[in-house]
């Protein structure tokens, strides 16, 4: 099947959809972690605790983090959960050298593992892991489906998925102000900071489009997942999704 949101791209060019995504993150890779602060206002720090403490009782201690991009994520893992092994992956080595230089900083060099990655064809054998996450990576993915049957495949049984995206308020006038400053605050800020004319017009563009709600959850179960679940977060603007693998 395909879906709205794999056709969204960052460029709009003939390369690929993974192409295009890899190319903008290592254009605004310097940007990045001001511009996520800036347009959440902080909160998805918050968000990010949120999912990591829902992940205590699976006793995890190996971790796939998909999408690392500068390994906020990767390192809240490891401080909150304290498994025996981290491995981030990413499309973009602009990222991946910025969370490489932070997770250093924090002492974690030798702790968290950080390499070039396509979250469509993941090198690592099946039940490798304990526990996938993802955050705001999904709606980057140029096959969804494809994606989630990966890495439901390098779980280990009773391993647990959970997953972070940006989603779209259902409340009217939540959702006036949301659409206001989605699509024209943020891109105007974000051409301003990152001097990337295309990367914040795609943010709102490809939230839009990414399955929510139920219609993610489908996706999921189609790949393999078991008790899928989702957990809407300030407003609806932001949703956990989690499944196992049974």
């Amino acid at each position: 099947m395909e879906y709205k949101a794999e056709k969204i791209t960052p460029y709009g060019k003939k390369e690929s959809k993974t192409e295009q995504v890899r190319d903008m993150f290592d254009s605004i890779a310097p940007a990045y972690d001001f511009m996520n602060r800036a347009m959440t206002f902080g909160i998805d720090k918050l968000w990010r605790r949120k999912a990591v403490s829902k992940l205590k009782r699976y006793g995890v201690r190996s971790i796939l983090d998909v999408a690392t991009g500068t390994g906020d994520l990767a390192m809240l893992l490891y401080r909150r959960l304290r498994p025996e092994r981290i491995t981030g992956i990413d499309l973009s080595e602009g990222m991946l050298a910025i969370a490489r230089e932070k997770a250093a900083k924090e002492g974690l060099a030798g702790v968290i593992g950080f390499e070039t990655g396509n979250c469509l064809e993941l090198r690592f054998e099946e039940g490798t892991f304990d526990a996938v996450t993802v955050a705001y990576g999904v709606r980057n993915f140029e096959h969804l489906e494809q994606g989630y049957a990966e890495m439901f495949r390098v779980l280990r049984k009773g391993g647990v998925l959970s997953v972070i995206e940006l989603s779209t308020p259902r409340n009217p006038l939540c959702l006036a102000f949301y659409k206001f400053y989605t699509r024209c605050l943020i891109p105007v800020v974000g051409r301003m900071v990152s001097k990337d004319t295309r990367a914040y017009s795609y943010l709102p563009e490809s939230i839009a489009a990414v399955p929510q709600g139920e219609e993610m959850l489908d996706i999921m179960r189609r790949a393999g997942f078991a008790n899928c679940r989702c957990y809407p977060l300030t407003f609806g603007t932001c949703t956990i999704y989690m499944g196992e693998k049974a």
